[in-house]
């Protein structure tokens, strides 16, 4: 799964958007305006920083040579997945949605309500 695909499948999740709040090199994909994914698509090779539970993250990082601590994140809580082509594309999505649904889970009842109605966009802020 190459970039423009993961960036395809974050903005395809309900209430998804993307955002530079870094500046215009760093692409920022958020929901109910907290981040799920991070990625300088000028990276070689491609990689993105995707939230996960934290026994999930080392168990991912010991399977996976294309999976380590997340870059200039919390390593608890973030994984770099380097898009090299290691990896199954099914892993990938489902880490993008894992990702995701541990934000969406944290927001507000009222926030999570309003992502069933409100479509993804591509937005730059």
């Amino acid at each position: 799964m190459d970039l423009p695909d993961v960036i395809t499948h974050c903005l395809s999740l309900p209430g998804a958007e993307e955002t530079t709040p870094f500046g215009p090199d760093a692409l920022v994909y958020k929901v109910g305006g907290k981040m799920f994914a991070v990625t300088v698509p000028e990276d070689y090779p491609a990689r993105i920083n995707l939230k996960c539970d934290p026994q999930r993250a080392v168990e991912l990082r010991d399977e996976h040579k294309a999976i380590t601590p997340g870059w200039h994140m919390n390593k608890r809580h973030w994984n770099t997945i380097v898009l090299d082509g290691s990896l199954p594309p099914e892993l990938v999505r489902e880490l993008v949605e894992h990702s995701y649904q541990l934000v969406v889970a944290a927001l507000s009842a009222k926030v999570r309500a309003s992502l069933k109605t409100k479509p993804a966009s591509r937005r730059k802020k």
